[in-house]
Order: structure tokens, then sequence, then C-alpha cells
């Protein structure tokens, strides 16, 4: 399986190393020339969403993907990824690819030093060791999508389709479960 990661900014070497525990072959994404379409799924990491939009828009890269997950490309978006796939943040009025229904509040647990872990329960994987680093969470899950995961009361993961978003970063554990869930959602087997 080809897994193609967007490697302008963020935990991009983190997936492609989990990723590749699990045999999957991972191709990173830094322009247009490498976003050819032969990919079974794609990656947005973890970083920072603005300069992560920014980027994707500067090397031509913001209106294939959208096109491309529109069209079915399987996308696995984790912290700013997530916010990168939200139709709506509530507190900024970027929108970058606005593909998943959901509303996505930016830093809602605040600065760095907000950073924490948290075990939760992530339907179709089980118990799980959530890292949020100046993470996001679901305010809003639209009719399309259906929530994964709570944190206190707040939807911290979601699938839609083909798209899958978590708040957390699961590359930065050595829990491969979520990457294999990917997958198997790629396959149809999820």
């Amino acid at each position: 399986m080809k897994i193609g990661i967007f490697a302008l900014q963020g935990a991009f070497a983190e997936h492609g190393r989990a990723f590749a525990a699990l045999g999957a072959d991972c191709t990173e994404i830094r322009s247009r020339s490498q976003f050819t379409g032969s990919y079974d799924g794609v990656v947005l990491p973890g970083g920072e969403s603005t300069v992560q939009g920014k980027l994707l828009r500067e090397e031509g890269l913001l209106a294939p993907l959208k096109e491309a997950i529109g069209g079915g490309l399987p996308v696995f978006g984790t912290c700013a990824g997530m916010i990168l796939l939200a139709k709506r943040l509530t507190n900024d009025q970027n929108v970058w690819l606005g593909t998943m229904d959901i509303a996505v509040r930016r830093n809602a647990y605040g600065r760095q030093l907000g950073s924490f872990r948290a075990e939760t329960e992530v339907k179709g994987v089980g118990s799980f060791p959530a890292v949020f680093i100046r993470a996001p969470y679901i305010e809003e899950v639209g009719a399309s999508a259906v929530p994964l995961a709570t944190v206190d009361g707040k939807a911290v993961a979601a699938r839609q389709g083909r798209m899958l978003a978590t708040a957390f970063h699961p590359e930065l554990t050595d829990d491969l479960r979520l990457h294999a869930y990917f997958l198997k959602m790629i396959e149809g087997l999820a």
C-alpha cells in the first residue's frame, strides 16, 4: 500500500515510521509534482495548521488535494491535519480544505504548556494513549461525520467516509492501532 505524507511542516517523519512499521510504502510530498494521485491514502500531520495551509497553497497543492479528497482519496489528519480538513473553524476565519463536516476549535486546550496525555476509547480501536499538543477539539460534528472518541465530553476524533481525523498525535506513541485502522479503512475493512 502506498501512503503519501504531506511533509511541508510538522510530525510527518513520525507518521512515516509508523506506517513503514506496518508494511506500507511511504512517500513524503513536498511539491505539486510529487502529488501524482497514485497514492492509496494520504496523511496531513500534526504541526501548525496555518503554516501548513499557506504552504499547501503556495506549492499548488491545496486545490488538487481538495479535489482528490472529494473524489474519494482516503486521508488521515492529525491535530493540524484535522484543522485543515474541517469545514469550519469556530475561532479562526481560515478554512483550508473544508472537506470534513466538522467545526473545530484551534488550540482549544491552550498553549504548549497545556499539552497533556489522556486515555480515550476510540471506536473500532479500543482504549488509546492520546497525546495532545496545543490541540484542537471538535465543537460540532455534522450529519455526514461520526465522532469516534471524546475527552472530557469533547469530540477528539471523527470519521466521515474515507476521512479520518484526530485532535491528538497517534504518531507520537508506540501504539500503531490508529495507523492500522487507517490502512484497513483504505482497504474497506474498517
